[in-house]
């Protein structure tokens, strides 16, 4: 078959968690982590943009790291976190990711087989906006200087950086998005940028590249023609699926898991 790509990086994706210690927000969290889990075949990561804790508790984190298996190895793949405006650094850091506590952001790459994921903190404390801060994008620049640059590399953070068009995440933007739209103008080898925070799948773009928003798992948003109810706590859990090639195309699936 002519023009068949290979997939070279395959990411799975899920947002907004908001675990709160009660009962469904637990079940909710392990019903996609368990869809994930027993995938026939692995994705090379999971990636989870932040709002991971709702009230951004020690307790939040130290469940959600026993749910995501990030403290006793028992993921069947990397999995590869951000913080949310719901979340709280030095928690995070401390029960979360098992790191001394610290409330500088909280920055990470990993290069994985097809490509590198930069997991970027667009949280800024006690606030629901977000920003890709001045400390944020020196060291989004500094990362991508070590790396090799034929490698493809996605940017993963909480906030999207352009208007949903929904009075809710609207409210909460990113902001500054220039300073983002300048660092990529100087790096061609960011591929796509992948968010969260909506509670809703959407695909946009943004300075140029793909900007890819995740479901959220705790309830999926209601657009302003889906009637007044904001907030659907019914909707089946969503997670996605993001493939990149070795064109450099990043194409992405929207699955539920009922």
């Amino acid at each position: 078959m002519s023009g068949r790509r290979t997939a070279v990086l395959v990411l799975a994706h899920i947002s907004d968690l908001h675990l709160d210690g009660t009962a469904r927000a637990t079940e909710r969290a392990r019903r996609v982590r368990d869809r994930l889990w027993e995938l026939p075949v692995p994705p090379d990561a999971l990636l989870v943009t932040g709002d991971i804790a709702d009230h951004g508790t020690e307790t939040e984190y130290e469940e959600a790291a026993r749910l995501l298996g990030l403290r006793d190895g028992t993921a069947p793949f990397p999995v590869l976190t951000c913080p949310g405006n719901h979340d709280s650094r030095a928690p995070y850091r401390k029960a979360l990711l098992g790191r001394p506590a610290a409330d500088g952001p909280v920055n990470s790459a990993h290069v994985l087989a097809g490509g590198a994921v930069l997991m970027c903190d667009s949280s800024i404390p006690g606030r629901d906006d977000g920003e890709l801060d001045a400390e944020t994008c020196a060291w989004i620049e500094s990362t991508l200087d070590g790396l090799d640059d034929g490698l493809p590399v996605l940017l993963a953070f909480h906030h999207p950086p352009v208007p949903l068009h929904h009075p809710l995440p609207d409210s909460y933007p990113l902001r500054d998005p220039e300073r983002l739209a300048a660092l990529l103008a100087r790096r061609p080898q960011v591929t796509g940028l992948i968010t969260g925070h909506a509670h809703t799948p959407a695909a946009t773009t943004f300075a140029g590249r793909p900007v890819l928003v995740g479901p959220g798992v705790t309830w999926t948003l209601r657009l302003p023609w889906e009637g007044e109810r904001i907030a659907d706590r019914d909707a089946p859990v969503g997670l996605a699926f993001h493939v990149l090639d070795d064109e450099g195309r990043l194409t992405s699936h929207f699955r539920v898991v009922t």
